[in-house]
C-alpha cells in the first residue's frame, strides 16, 4: 500500500514529515525504480532540518490534505535532507540555477522518472502571493506540461544535463602562483564593508572560507588591510546580534547590513569555522573579546550541541511556530529578572522600551569589553537560566563526519591559542569516535545517528577527517595520527580521484548519484564550507611538507592544477588558493628533544598566526628517510625548513618567533 515511508529514517528533518499526508520516500534507489516503473515525474523536495522556510511551507503545504492528494495523484513524492545528501542538493540547485533561478532551501524540483530536472522553484506558497503562483498551481501546470509536451521537456532535460556536465568537468592549467593569488584576494577584498565587517550588502553571512583567504594572505604579503578585514569581520560579528551574548555560538547569517537580525538558526559548521577564525586574529592582536567568544562558543558545543560523543549538526531558528522567540526579549522581562542590574545591562546591551526588532529586543553588545565585567556576566547567567525554562528551538543531532571534523580542526589550534588543554582532549576523544566509523577500505560514512549509519562518505568526509587528524598529529605529535591521515588520503585517491588528479564529490560505487557519469559532481568552489577539492589540496600540500614524500606534492599539484584554467572561478574557490599558497610557501617547523622540554617550542610554532606552517615534532632525529625535512639533523631544537632547506636550530621560543 502507498504510504508516507519516512517513518523509517532517522534523519530529524525527514523525521519531522514523516506525519504528512504527502506519500513521501527517501531519496534512493528504491524510490527512483518506483518512478520508472510508475511512469510518472519525481517532485523532489530539499530542506534541512533548521530552516525556517522549509517549516513554512510544510504547514501549508504538506500538511494540507488536498495539496497532498494532488502531489500523491500526479507524482512520487521525494524527501531529501540537504545535510545527509549534500551531492544531490548540489546536483538540483545547479540546475535551478541554470534555469535562471536563484537557489536556497526549501528546494523544490521536478524531475523525469529517470531523475533529470525539468523545471523547479524554491518555496512556493498554498495560494498565489507576492507574484509567486500557488503551489496547487505549479503541481498541476507542471504535471500537464510533462503529459502533454513531451518534446519540451526533452529539451529542457537535455540542456540542463548539458550543462551540469559541463559545471563538473574539469578546465585544467598552470599553477596558482603568487601574481594569480594577489589578484583574486585583491578583488575578493574589493567586496568587503569597511565599516560593518564582512562582505557588504544584506543578508550577511560569515564567509569563513573568504576570510580564511585574507588571513593567509596577510601573513604572504605583509599587508595589513587582509588582516584588518578579518578583525573587522571578528569584532563586528561578535559584539553583533548574530553572536548569541547568553549562549555562546554565532547564527548562521544576518538577515540585516549590520550584524543585528540573525536567522537565528545554529550551524555547526559557521562555529567550527569562525572558532578557527578567532584563534588565528588572536594570534596577532591578542583580544579579552576573542578569548570570551572561543570560550563561549565551547561552552556552547558542550552543553547544547554534545551527542554520542561528538557534535550535533545545527539548532534549529523557530520555536512555538515563531522564528527567534527563543532568543529575543522584551524591556519588562529584563528588568524583572535582573532587578538593580538591569540598567547597567540594558545600556550594554541596546536594551530599550521599543526593542530594536519588531518590538522585542536582540542582545548585541553596545560597548567594549572592560576591566569590570563581572556584573554583566551575572546578569547574563540569570537571564540564560530563566531563557532556559523556555520551549527550546529543535535540534537535528545527527553528527555529521565532514561538520565534526571542522570542529576538531578548530579546537586543536584554539586550544593551543587560548591555553586550553582540556579542549585538546575534546578533540581528540570526537575524532577517535569518527574514524572510529571507518571501512577497512579506509571510507568514512558521512551521516550517523543513533548508533546507525545514514549516508555514505563522500569527499568533504575523507578530506576534513584527514585535516583533523593532521591537526591532532602537528598539536600533540602522536605519530598516529600521521597514519591516520595519510590513509584517509589515499582512501580518498581510491575511491574519489579523477585521471587528471582532481576529485568527484560521491566515491566511484555510488549506486543513485543522477544524471549519469558525465554530471557527476565534482567542484573546487567553496560555500559555507570549504569544497572538498580545497580541502583536499590543503591534507596532500601539509602531508608533503610533513613528510618531505613527493607523491603528496603530485597529488596536490595535480588537483590545483585540474581547475586552475578557469580563472574567473577562482574568486569562489578561496580554500584552493590557501592551498596552491601553502605548497609552495609552506614551511615546516622541526622540533627534535624530548617532549616536555621542547614543548615551549611547539607551542610558539603553532601559535604562528601563518596558516601555512607545519609543526613536526621528533624526539629523535636519527632513522628518518631521507625525504623527510629534517633528515640528517641530531642538535636538540627548532628548525625552520622551507624547500627542503632547514635553518640553524634555535632552543629559544623567541628566537623562534622571530624566524616565523
Amino acid at each position: 500500500m502507498t504510504r508516507n515511508r519516512l517513518g523509517d529514517e532517522t534523519s530529524p528533518y525527514l523525521l519531522q514529515h514523516k506525519d504528512n499526508p504527502v506519500h513521501w520516500r527517501a531519496w534512493g534507489q528504491d524510490a527512483l525504480d518506483e518512478a520508472k516503473a510508475t511512469g510518472k515525474p519525481i517532485l523532489l523536495s530539499v530542506g534541512y532540518a533548521a530552516c525556517h522556510w522549509c517549516h513554512v511551507m510544510a504547514h501549508e503545504s504538506f500538511e494540507d490534505d488536498s495539496i497532498a492528494a494532488l502531489m500523491n495523484e500526479l507524482y512520487i513524492p521525494i524527501k531529501v535532507d540537504r545535510e545527509e545528501r549534500p551531492d544531490i542538493d548540489a546536483i538540483y540547485q545547479h540546475a535551478l540555477s541554470l534555469l535562471g533561478q536563484q537557489g536556497g532551501w526549501p528546494l523544490t524540483m521536478f524531475l523525469t522518472p529517470e531523475g533529470a530536472p525539468f523545471w523547479g522553484g524554491t518555496y512556493f506558497p498554498p495560494e498565489p502571493r507576492w507574484g509567486r503562483p500557488s503551489f496547487r498551481q505549479v503541481l498541476t501546470g507542471v504535471a500537464e506540461a510533462y503529459r502533454d509536451d513531451n518534446a519540451a521537456i526533452a529539451r529542457n532535460t537535455g540542456a540542463l544535463a548539458d550543462a551540469l556536465a559541463a559545471l563538473s568537468a574539469t578546465r585544467p592549467g598552470g599553477m596558482i602562483g603568487p601574481d594569480l593569488l594577489g589578484q583574486v584576494s585583491r578583488a575578493l577584498l574589493q567586496a568587503v564593508d569597511r565599516q560593518q565587517g564582512g562582505l557588504r550588502g544584506a543578508p550577511k553571512f560569515p564567509n569563513p572560507p573568504i576570510f580564511r583567504l585574507f588571513w593567509q594572505e596577510a601573513s604572504r604579503t605583509g599587508d595589513p588591510i587582509y588582516a584588518t578585514a578579518v578583525h573587522e569581520l571578528l569584532r563586528h560579528m561578535s559584539q553583533g546580534g548574530i553572536y548569541d551574548h547568553l549562549g555562546g555560538g554565532y547564527a548562521r547569517y544576518s538577515t540585516d547590513a549590520e550584524w543585528l537580525v540573525p536567522h537565528f538558526e545554529k550551524m555547526l559548521y559557521d562555529n567550527a569555522q569562525i572558532l578557527d577564525l578567532l584563534a588565528l586574529a588572536h594570534t596577532d592582536r591578542p583580544s579579552p573579546l576573542y578569548t570570551a567568544r572561543a570560550e563561549e562558543t565551547v561552552g556552547w558545543l558542550l552543553r547544547d550541541m554534545a551527542t554520542e560523543g561528538a557534535f550535533a549538526a545545527s539548532e534549529d531558528a523557530d520555536s512555538e511556530g515563531e522564528e527567534g522567540r527563543f532568543y529575543v526579549w522584551t524591556e519588562a522581562e529584563i528588568d524583572a529578572l535582573l532587578g538593580p542590574d538591569a540598567t547597567a545591562f540594558k545600556a550594554n546591551y541596546d536594551v530599550t522600551a521599543g526593542g530594536n526588532w519588531e518590538g522585542h529586543t536582540i542582545l548585541r553588545r553596545t560597548t567594549p569589553l572592560g576591566a569590570s565585567e563581572e556584573p554583566l556576566a551575572r546578569a547574563r547567567r540569570t537571564l540564560l537560566e530563566a531563557r532556559a525554562r523556555r520551549v527550546r528551538p529543535g535540534r537535528d543531532d545527527k553528527v555529521l563526519i565532514d561538520w565534526n571534523a571542522l570542529a576538531i580542526a578548530a579546537l586543536c589550534r584554539a586550544a593551543i591559542v587560548f591555553e586550553r588543554p582540556d579542549w585538546l582532549t575534546l578533540a581528540t576523544s570526537t575524532f577517535d569516535i569518527l574514524h572510529g566509523l571507518a571501512a577497512a577500505d579506509g571510507r568514512v560514512p558521512h551521516a550517523w545517528r543513533h548508533g546507525r549509519i545514514t549516508a555514505a562518505g563522500l569527499l568533504e568526509d575523507q578530506a576534513t577527517l584527514a585535516r583533523a587528524a593532521l591537526a591532532l598529529f602537528e598539536a600533540m605529535g602522536d605519530p598516529r595520527r600521521l597514519d591516520q591521515a595519510s590513509r584517509l588520503a589515499d582512501a580518498a585517491h581510491r575511491w574519489f580521484a579523477d585521471t587528471d588528479g582532481s576529485y568527484f564529490t560521491a566515491a566511484s560505487d555510488a549506486e543513485d548519484v543522477p544524471m549519469g557519469p558525465a554530471a557527476r559532481p565534482r567542484t573546487a568552489a567553496d560555500n559555507a564550507t570549504p569544497s572538498g577539492n580545497g580541502i583536499m589540496a590543503e591534507v596532500l600540500a601539509r602531508l608533503f611538507h610533513l613528510t618531505g614524500e613527493a607523491v603528496w606534492a603530485t597529488r596536490a599539484e595535480a588537483v590545483i592544477r585540474a581547475f586552475s584554467g578557469k580563472v574567473d572561478m577562482l574568486a569562489s574557490c578561496p580554500s584552493l588558493l590557501a592551498a596552491a599558497d601553502l605548497l609552495q610557501r609552506g614551511a615546516c617547523v622541526v622540533v627534535i628533544g624530548e617532549a616536555e622540554p621542547s614543548r615551549a617550542l611547539c607551542d610558539m610554532a603553532l601559535r604562528a598566526p601563518d596558516p601555512a606552517i607545519c609543526v613536526l615534532r621528533l624526539t629523535d632525529a636519527r632513522g628518518l628517510p631521507e625525504a623527510r625535512p629534517a633528515y640528517g639533523k641530531s642538535s636538540p631544537g627548532a628548525y625552520v625548513c622551507r624547500n627542503q632547506t632547514c635553518s640553524l636550530p634555535t632552543t629559544s621560543p623567541a628566537d623562534l618567533a622571530e624566524l616565523l
